[in-house]
């Protein structure tokens, strides 16, 4: 396992099992989803690395899942001399959980006829939904037997967020 890479087999499967009732980001339920993707990559890689079912797997394993939601549409500032009509948007009033109000350049929440989000006659930059992240992991170990491997899961996207894996695996003896 040390050369390989974890197989995309394994991951794929897991995210989309625990994703699989999710049609957007919902806060509550992000640990039973981490929890679940978890638990079903582990005993992927677990199956696949044992010799028998007595017999333990040759490696340890740590897995890290981070789901992260992606921003809601901000309503552009009242005065944004730079702004253009080919800049903007009008967005459709949809409800959100309140903890995903917008916030106006006020920092005041927006709120269009009971739903908690920006209101339809609020403009929006091009661009808005994503938020950046980096990480980075280091390690100290035997090039030859242990390894890391990072994975995201491009499906989740289209739910409003991102799901990035990381496994990494220890040489028993």
């Amino acid at each position: 396992m040390a050369s390989e890479k974890a197989p995309a087999g394994t991951m794929t499967p897991a995210c989309k099992s625990a994703l699989e009732k999710a049609d957007y980001y919902d806060h509550a339920k992000t640990e039973s989803w981490n929890t679940n993707i978890i638990n079903s990559i582990l005993r992927s890689l677990i199956s696949e690395t044992s010799t028998s079912p007595s017999t333990p797997p040759t490696y340890k394993y740590a897995v890290n899942s981070t789901i992260i939601q992606h921003l809601l549409p901000s309503p552009i500032p009242k005065v944004n001399p730079s702004a253009t009509p080919a800049d903007t948007k009008p967005v459709a009033a949809t409800a959100a959980p309140a903890e995903q109000l917008a916030s106006s350049s006020e920092g005041e929440a927006v709120k269009s006829e009971g739903a908690s989000c920006p209101s339809a006659q609020q403009p929006v930059s091009k661009g808005v939904g994503r938020r950046g992240m980096h990480s980075a992991t280091g390690a100290y170990w035997n090039n030859e037997k242990d390894g890391m491997w990072s994975f995201k899961y491009e499906e989740a996207a289209g739910r409003g967020m991102d799901v990035v894996i990381s496994v990494i695996w220890i040489a028993v003896a």
